[in-house]
């Protein structure tokens, strides 16, 4: 199964990336997720779905230990595939 995942940190700054952001892009562009886009204001990612899983697990850990107040996710079933 492949999973599509979606998520943003908070709080946000407009001026600078704060720390937890610039975490959830490491995080997220290195676990191997297909289709990654980082931006601003969301950041998705595709991919098996044990990759996800794991991805997600890293993500809220380490972006809440960075200062993340809010995380907001989502994850969709995004078909069958490499798993």
């Amino acid at each position: 199964m492949r999973l599509r995942v979606e998520f943003t940190t908070e709080p946000f700054d407009l001026d600078e990336a704060p720390a937890h952001a610039l975490v959830a892009r490491e995080v997220i562009e290195g676990a191997g997720l297909d289709a990654v886009d980082v931006g601003p204001f969301g950041n998705t990612a595709e991919g098996s779905a044990d990759a996800v899983l794991a991805a997600v697990d890293a993500l809220l850990r380490r972006t809440l230990d960075a200062g993340a107040t809010r995380i907001s996710l989502q994850v969709n079933v995004a078909g069958e595939g490499r798993s």
